[in-house]
């Protein structure tokens, strides 16, 4: 077997010392979207964190054969450089199950990217890779392409499904959280800072919603119909982007909030002497945080990022 032929390097053969500048050299010349093939006798991790740590997350990481003789990786550069979390997410709404079960903030997180949130949270960024590719081999599509709505209907859409939801269920989620702490803040005091960030929550959102439903969507639709009926957009008073990087304050401080309810929760684990209330009271919380996971996506990851280039045109 040859040392390298057609991208395959078998690492085996090569002195030890030039083992990572040969990958690196091979993976460098690489055009977008290109592969190499790493064959080796040992998990060739190393390798990984050192291209990460030295490359960036521009690549993706897939093992084609995994001991116990043999490792077999396929390392292929990316087209478009780093991918954050959002960008991924709005490509594929699916892969939000594995962000999940990593803890990966792909909302107010967005922004990041694999390696990096990874680096911060001590997770095998291999693993979450590959629970993406899996994702990728399924027959399963996503069942709504919101990348693909006008931004006047997401935004519409966004009132009338998460900003409804919110209205809805939030004054029960404050009642909860407050007889809860009344009845069993004694013997769990974790309940009483619980109800606080609710109270909290509630607190940021009132203000936050109307913000977006009465300047920025008002803005959103002029924008789009603008741009429909080609005419000239009479550009509102506040600058969009000063706006918008409010509005994601803001819901940074939300998800902070829920992550710290998380955390007081231990993962919303349900104590032995817990009443019904209680329970309930954990199980409408979760599902609050999965719509408002979705919610803030909508927002950060699509809508906001549509509407400032649509803006620009």
């Amino acid at each position: 077997m040859e040392t390298l032929e057609n991208n395959f390097i078998n690492v085996t053969l090569i002195e030890p010392k030039l083992k990572h500048p040969t990958i690196f050299r091979v993976f460098d010349d690489l055009k977008g979207g290109e592969s190499l093939t790493i064959h080796n006798d040992h998990d060739p991790k190393p390798v990984y964190y050192q291209l990460l740590g030295e490359r960036g997350d521009v690549f993706t990481w897939e093992y084609l054969k995994e001991g116990p003789e043999w490792w077999d990786v396929k390392i292929t550069k990316r087209e478009n450089g780093q991918e954050t979390i959002g960008e991924i997410a709005v490509k594929d709404l699916r892969k939000v199950e594995v962000f999940k079960k990593y803890g990966i903030d792909f909302c107010c997180g967005g922004k990041k990217t694999i390696a990096e949130v990874c680096a911060e949270k001590n997770i095998d960024a291999t693993k979450v890779q590959t629970d993406l590719r899996l994702i990728e081999t399924e027959n399963r599509v996503s069942k709504i392409s919101y990348n693909d709505w006008n931004i006047d209907f997401l935004a519409d859409y966004i009132v009338n499904t998460h900003h409804s939801y919110v209205r809805k269920y939030l004054p029960e989620l404050m009642n909860y959280a407050a007889k809860v702490a009344q009845v069993h803040g004694a013997q769990h005091p974790e309940l009483l800072p619980i109800q606080q960030l609710v109270e909290e929550i509630n607190k940021e959102l009132t203000e936050h919603l109307e913000q977006e439903e009465n300047v920025l969507f008002t803005y959103v639709k002029k924008i789009a119909e603008a741009r429909k009926s080609n005419m000239p957009l009479v550009k509102q008073a506040k600058d969009l982007s000063v706006l918008i990087d409010e509005l994601e304050k803001d819901h940074d401080l939300v998800g902070r909030a829920l992550d710290k309810i998380r955390d007081l929760s231990k993962d919303y684990e349900i104590p032995g002497d817990a009443c019904a209330s209680y329970k309930l009271l954990y199980k409408m919380i979760q599902e609050f945080e999965d719509d408002l996971h979705l919610h803030i996506h909508l927002e950060n990851n699509i809508l906001f990022p549509k509407a400032i280039e649509m803006e620009k045109v």
